[in-house]
């Protein structure tokens, strides 16, 4: 255990042994760095996944819903539910953290994974954040199955039929560009 490899290291730390200290680390808890390698995915591969997992957080097994939803929400409504382009906290309504779908990394590319569709997972802006380049296992937490479609579609289909049924909507190149890549996708 890492606490364990910490508590010898002290001990020989404090009988002034530092080459034993050291080795002790070396050998039990070595310096792994991390990388942090930002990645940027299409809004059509982002939407891919979100469909795959069924809109479904992987980790916590909440619904999540289809990004251009919430800034829908946000458009019609400012004051009721606030959007923040940076999402600052003080204000942006908290279910952009809760609800929006974002791709992570199951084992973190840091931490070894793969950059590659069947390593990514479906999850919470919020979770995200939280898991960082943690294991699962590290966490307590475990990837649940994906959700049903026919159950719940992270309001996709509710999107298309609204912004094309809305010539405001589509006039507007960002709610056009997410309902071409929703229907780019789901035909």
């Amino acid at each position: 255990m890492s606490y364990q490899v910490i508590r010898d290291t002290c001990q020989s730390i404090s009988q002034g042994d530092l080459d034993t200290a050291r080795l002790r680390i070396l050998s039990g808890f070595p310096f792994v760095p991390l990388e942090n390698a930002g990645r940027n995915y299409s809004d059509v591969q982002k939407t891919q996944i979100f469909i795959r997992d069924g809109f479904i957080d992987r980790y916590s097994g909440e619904k999540l819903v289809f990004p251009p939803v919430l800034r829908l929400m946000s458009k019609l409504m400012p004051d009721e539910f606030p959007y923040h382009p940076n999402w600052k906290m003080s204000e942006c309504h908290i279910a952009y953290w809760q609800l929006s779908p974002t791709i992570d990394h199951i084992v973190p590319v840091a931490r070894g994974g793969a950059d590659e569709e069947s390593n990514w997972a479906c999850t919470s802006q919020l979770r995200n954040s939280a898991k960082a380049n943690w294991l699962l296992e590290e966490l307590g937490w475990e990837l649940h199955p994906p959700g049903d479609l026919q159950e719940w579609d992270g309001l996709l289909h509710w999107y298309v039929d609204y912004a094309n049924d809305h010539a405001e909507i589509k006039a507007d190149p960002w709610f056009r560009g997410w309902l071409r890549t929703a229907e780019n996708v789901i035909n």
